[in-house]
């Protein structure tokens, strides 16, 4: 049985309609889904997808097949593993982040791709605009960069006299300049000093974490992206010796121990990115199925690493948290 901890790492929230098994394809028809990952996990995708698809009628086995390509964190091989999903005739390709969804682009024009925790899509030039994505790119998108004001302001208020903060990014990462903008700028409104620590692959992961002992910050700000996530658990471990308080963009590291997170409903993304999967499976273009965007965010607090820490969590905060850990 998938674990909370898988359920949560990974990156709209609308009620999924579920028509009776059976009836969401063509009898007989056994549909091959392509799922191109760079560093998630498919166990902790497939444990989101399979639920709402076997509900509209997809059984794997049965009536659907997905052509696993994982670069296992090495994101130069994402464009010859999209080439063996185009080569494979499948019927439709799931992306679920930026790195996926442009190599998979690259290699096709045809065959659908779906998104599912894309982030600034239209600035990442992965679709021409939400409301009309255009050729064969759709599906949802955390749509964050403004998010990271929210995320500071969280971060202030379990450390009151937070004053610097290091920000632990993956440059590179489609959209990040977009995110580091709004950070910026959000921190300057709040008279926090941010400095910004890149981590380009998970073998810099310890230098970088090293700079960050050095200059000493109240607090951490972690970018859940390519290279971190493969090794996120290193920087929960980290921030626990260092006694740094850190806040994560996904919910994931706050199951493991890391201290809080403010991110998208991943788990509602997902169910929505199936929805899309089953009616472009029907016949829907991708060009006519909107991208969808978040509408709840969540919270989440762990309170036994504060303790640990030596925080206390104002009140105020933990009535605003989706979920706190005790």
């Amino acid at each position: 049985m998938m674990n909370r901890r898988e359920m949560v790492v990974a990156v709209g929230a609308c009620a999924v309609s579920a028509p009776l098994a059976g009836q969401a394809q063509t009898p007989g028809r056994v549909y091959r889904i392509g799922v191109l990952l760079s560093s998630l996990p498919w166990e902790t995708l497939a444990f989101r997808l399979r639920t709402p698809l076997r509900d509209l009628g997809y059984e794997e086995g049965r009536n659907v097949v997905f052509e696993i390509r994982s670069a296992q964190g090495q994101e130069d091989r994402l464009a010859g593993l999209a080439g063996e999903l185009v080569a494979a005739k499948v019927d439709l390709i799931v992306a679920p982040l930026n790195p996926e969804i442009l190599a998979a682009k690259r290699v096709t024009s045809t065959i659908p791709i779906v998104m599912v925790f894309s982030s600034t899509p239209v600035e990442s030039g992965l679709v021409a605009s939400l409301a009309r994505p255009g050729r064969n790119v759709t599906g949802t998108t955390v749509q964050a960069p403004e998010l990271a004001g929210k995320m500071l302001e969280a971060l202030r208020d379990a450390v009151p006299r937070l004053v610097r903060v290091a920000c632990l990014v993956e440059p590179e990462y489609p959209g990040m300049h977009l995110y580091r903008r709004q950070t910026e700028r959000a921190a300057e409104a709040m008279g926090i000093r941010l400095t910004f620590v890149n981590v380009h692959t998970a073998a810099e992961l310890d230098g970088a974490l090293g700079l960050i002992a050095q200059t000493r910050p109240d607090a951490l700000f972690v970018s859940m992206t390519g290279a971190i996530v493969a090794q996120y658990r290193r920087v929960i471990d980290f921030a626990a010796r260092q006694r740094l308080p850190a806040l994560y963009s996904t919910g994931g590291p706050v199951i493991d121990g890391g201290l809080m997170s403010y991110a998208a409903d991943f788990a509602a993304l997902t169910r929505r990115s199936a929805a899309m999967i089953d009616k472009i499976l029907k016949g829907a273009k991708p060009v006519d199925l909107p991208v969808e965007q978040p509408t709840k965010f969540e919270l989440v607090v762990n309170l036994k690493t504060a303790k640990a820490l030596g925080i206390t969590i104002p009140q105020s905060l933990l009535l605003r948290a989706d979920e706190v850990i005790q």
